[in-house]
């Protein structure tokens, strides 16, 4: 049986999780509540909570899945568990990283793909790149097959622009030349799924759809889609916002995904933000 284990199994990973389950797979997931781990196994996730000994899991595990993020002190996994994984990963096993498009930096509104130098611009970006460079170092230690997959700004359900337009609190932010690339949830399901498929040891990937865009043009499409009034427009330079909202301005970039589409076969679910907010928005509206 494939058997992946899933560390900080989030957002993503649990949108990956019904094709593996599907598949026949078994999904062992962490996470750092009782709560949470009540709900991974409702559905059906074998849940281990952080820090618990992992030796077991690790062991039966075919494939791994890390989705938990750097902080101040590094990559929390591999603070946890870098003895077991130095002696439990395998040669070729299937590693997955899921990491952000942030590790290229400030571009000025240019493209990027994943040959270009890493140059972060913001201190997340930083945290990134060193656990990036961490687990390369295990891959090369114990010749686990490590993925890397930097991710542009994720969307889906729960993830989206209509609950503020809604709620009347969206802004329109305008930062002359600033655009963002983004991808929806569900191709990046379907991206890891297929590298699961054909894995590449050693391969980057970046996930983002074919329409990178201007925050404000975003937040416009979405109340167009509700039949709302367009949100204001406030001035980046003046507009209220917290020093973590702020520093996401700090980098414009357009970022390509040509490698996902000849490396891997993919063909996008959502190839731009107007049709993965229509598609979002009919699941709100169907789940509500």
């Amino acid at each position: 049986m494939s058997v992946l284990l899933s560390f900080g199994h989030g957002y993503s990973a649990r949108a990956l999780t019904p094709q593996l389950l599907a598949g026949g797979w078994e999904v062992i997931g962490t996470t750092r509540t009782q709560e949470k781990a009540d709900a991974l196994r409702d559905e059906g996730v074998t849940p281990v909570l952080f820090g618990a000994d992992i030796d077991d899991a690790l062991a039966r595990a075919t494939h791994i899945l890390v989705s938990a993020g750097p902080g101040p002190e590094g990559d929390p996994v591999l603070a946890a568990y870098d003895a077991a994984l130095r002696t439990g990963l395998r040669p070729g096993q299937w590693v997955g990283y899921l990491s952000t498009t942030g590790v290229y930096g400030d571009h000025g509104g240019g493209w990027v793909d994943e040959d270009t130098p890493l140059t972060p611009a913001t201190r997340r970006g930083q945290l990134r790149v060193t656990a990036e460079a961490a687990w390369h170092k295990l891959a090369e230690h114990t010749g686990a097959a490590l993925h890397v997959f930097r991710l542009a700004g994720i969307y889906g359900p729960g993830r989206g622009p209509f609950a503020k337009v809604r709620a009347g609190t969206a802004r329109r932010i305008v930062k002359p030349g600033q655009v963002f690339s983004r991808i929806h949830v569900d191709d990046i399901a379907q991206v890891l799924a297929a590298s699961i498929a054909r894995p590449d040891q050693g391969a980057v990937y970046n996930l983002c759809d074919d329409d990178p865009a201007p925050p404000e043009d975003v937040i416009a499409h979405a109340a167009m889609l509700l039949g709302m009034p367009l949100p204001p427009v406030e001035d980046f330079a003046t507009a209220e916002m917290t020093p973590m909202a702020r520093s996401f301005y700090a980098e414009s970039k357009k970022v390509r995904n040509d490698r996902i589409k000849r490396d891997l076969g993919i063909s996008l679910i959502h190839k731009d933000y107007r049709s993965g907010l229509a598609v979002l928005l009919r699941h709100e509206e169907n789940s509500s």
